[in-house]
């Protein structure tokens, strides 16, 4: 397999996902709503301009390609009634890969998601996520799912306020988290290594685990850019903001899942197949 086509390249996660399978050598498309986002990240590239909601788009797209990577997601300002990339448009694209020969569907999932139905808890969100993995594995074609812990990128890029970490709640279980980098660089060889007709499903961890509490504060013992502190706030206050914000209510249900679900250890598999990860939180702070 050589050539991969990439829908979902432009964010936090693809990109770095993209870069790893052309350092790999691997000749991409990378299938997106705005070209102009990346012709200058990817310069030598070829790109594909269009829509999952178009169904001709995704078979155009498809047509040559070998395997696909996927990097779908739910947004903050999305409701249950809108189109969901990972709901009708992972059914087209299933139904575009089929036709187009695809070998490998390879996809990003998440640890957190499975949090779905313990300890009473239930959200729309998940449940389209649950059901995305169900469908690929009972599309008939091989897959390579990921599963990652939290990244670390989510406490710059996402928790970060202003001067301080923003924190909601209690965190019960620590996460080993992991780097956008490691992760990128696992899933390029994942498309190196693994027999052609063969299903894996990847635990992805890093190295060390924290709570969110112990991660915010030693990125900040190693982030010496700028002095930041850490904001808290209750889940209750989360939840009454929730009700007048979409965005703020899908911060309330991902925070509550995070603090909550039990993360174990799983990733030794990935290791060994895969490589191990190499940034720690510290590393990763100070070259931030």
């Amino acid at each position: 397999m050589k050539k991969i086509l990439v829908i979902g390249s432009t964010g936090l996660l693809g990109k770095p996902v993209a870069f790893a399978l052309q350092n790999a050598g691997f000749e991409l498309t990378l299938f997106v709503r705005n070209d102009s986002l990346v012709k200058d990240i990817f310069p030598n590239t070829k790109i594909i301009k269009g829509d999952l909601a178009i169904k001709s788009d995704v078979e155009k797209a498809m047509q040559g390609q070998d395997a696909i990577f996927l990097n779908l997601s739910v947004k903050q300002t999305e409701k249950l009634t809108d189109f969901h990339a990972e709901g009708e448009g992972l059914d087209t694209i299933i139904e575009a890969a089929h036709k187009a020969g695809i070998k490998r569907i390879a996809y990003l999932s998440s640890l957190v998601h499975l949090y779905q139905g313990m300890n009473n808890f239930d959200w729309w969100v998940f449940r389209i996520k649950q059901e995305a993995v169900q469908k690929i594995k009972k599309s008939g074609i091989p897959y390579s799912i990921f599963y990652p812990s939290t990244f670390m990128e989510s406490i710059f890029y996402q928790s970060k306020q202003g001067s301080k970490i923003a924190l909601g709640g209690k965190s019960e279980y620590p996460m080993y988290y992991i780097s956008a980098k490691d992760y990128a660089q696992q899933v390029a060889k994942s498309f190196e290594v693994l027999p052609e007709s063969e299903s894996y499903d990847f635990v992805v961890q890093g190295l060390e685990a924290f709570t969110q509490d112990a991660a915010a504060k030693e990125f900040i013992k190693y982030y010496t850019k700028e002095n930041l502190g850490i904001m808290w706030a209750p889940m209750f206050v989360m939840k009454l903001m929730g009700v007048f914000s979409q965005k703020f209510n899908y911060g309330y249900h991902i925070v509550e899942a995070l603090n909550k679900y039990p993360e174990k250890f799983e990733a030794q598999q990935t290791w060994e197949l895969l490589g191990k990860p190499q940034i720690t939180l510290k590393s990763f702070a100070e070259n931030l």
